[in-house]
């Protein structure tokens, strides 16, 4: 990081590195010292050289079960509750940013991504549903390992946030939701198969629910930034399959699942 600044004229940072929440759960001690120290480093980084601000990556990780919550979208200043040493990590870097603000007057944006997809989501807990497109690419079949109702977001869009979440005047220390299709894991098999018909019957998911609610409250966001960019589900699903198509095609994605 220190590095990255010297050389460069930035004026803000977008803090998206991470282990995964397989990755913190195998090693939680390695866990700790790449989410929660590196991101302590990265605001020691920003502090240093007198940047603007910094937007990091928080996640719907940091909440707990459904049943913890009232029915309907969770509030991004509901009670925090994660079950996963990856959501208390991410949680953590969330106090963290809110203390650079308070002693050093750092500002920063946190956005909590909930299932994101889209080419190049090959990690993690929730990479299942793009890996579900990629196995239909190839024409393999594929299991998703949980179910039931969530949040699922493009990656596109979510990348199309952060930028807007450096950009967009502020001042202070915040976390939002972001929010993006509410949807069944069986209307995601759906629109893969309406995008590979051949993969007809191939595709299944488990019964398992992820372990945070189903839905978030993303209207402060929107206050802040503004309307935001939204991917219908059925065009993420089918440029997601024609990006991993074209790359197949050009030898840059070999052609088995992670």
């Amino acid at each position: 990081v220190e590095d990255a600044l010297t050389e460069s004229d930035a004026t803000h940072i977008i803090h998206l590195a991470a282990l995964q929440v397989p990755f913190c759960k195998a090693d939680p001690s390695l866990g700790a010292r790449v989410n929660v120290v590196g991101t302590a480093n990265v605001f020691e980084a920003v502090k240093r050289h007198g940047l603007q601000r910094v937007v990091y990556a928080s996640s719907a990780a940091v909440y707990g079960i459904s049943e913890d919550y009232p029915q309907g979208p969770i509030a991004h200043d509901a009670p925090l509750r994660p079950n996963t040493h990856y959501g208390v990590y991410k949680q953590a870097n969330e106090g963290t940013a809110r203390i650079y603000w308070q002693d050093d007057g750092i500002s920063s944006i946190g956005l909590r991504p909930y299932v994101v997809y889209g080419p190049g989501r090959d990690q993690g807990l929730t990479s299942s549903p793009t890996t579900a497109m990629l196995a239909a690419t190839l024409g393999q079949p594929y299991q998703i390992p949980f179910g039931g109702r969530f949040d699922l977001q493009f990656a596109d869009d979510v990348a199309q946030a952060f930028i807007r979440a450096a950009r967009v005047p502020f001042d202070g220390a915040d976390v939002f939701n972001l929010r993006g299709s509410i949807v069944h894991s069986r209307e995601i098999i759906a629109e893969i198969e309406a995008a590979v018909p051949a993969i007809q019957g191939q595709l299944s998911f488990t019964d398992v629910p992820l372990g945070f609610p189903e839905e978030m409250d993303d209207t402060p966001l929107l206050s802040v930034l503004g309307p935001l960019p939204h991917t219908p589900l059925s065009e993420g699903i089918a440029t997601t399959i024609a990006t991993f198509q074209q790359a197949i095609a050009d030898g840059r994605l070999a052609p088995r699942l992670p």
